[in-house]
């Protein structure tokens, strides 16, 4: 990923409007930046969230509240609590999320 053609600036996370995605159950609220080419988003998944597909999208995840379980398409899955991270490149391991007790989430991608 390479950053350019952003002027330093400071975000408002409450201040930007919402939008609402829902998964294959449950539903994920994206407050979302957009940064030349790159995205930025606070991301609130209800509880019983359950991606609706398999995502090929590299990201950046940072799980600042909550519990979120990421499961690979090779069948490995992997958990996220307040403070841990996972970051996959575009392409490379499909993934899906769901969360039991809902989580919140800052997403590089």
């Amino acid at each position: 990923m390479e950053m350019k053609n952003i002027p330093f600036g400071t975000t408002n996370w409450a201040e930007i409007v919402p939008t609402e995605h829902k998964g294959e159950t449950g539903t994920a609220i994206w407050r979302t930046q957009q940064f030349d080419t790159v995205r930025v988003r606070m991301v609130e998944y209800s509880v019983g969230y359950l991606a609706d597909h398999w995502c090929s999208k590299g990201h950046i995840l940072f799980c600042l509240e909550g519990e979120l379980h990421t499961e690979l398409a090779d069948g490995r899955k992997f958990t996220l609590t307040p403070g841990t991270s996972y970051q996959v490149a575009d392409n490379a391991e499909a993934h899906r999320s769901y969360t039991k007790t809902g989580a919140k989430l800052f997403i590089v991608d």
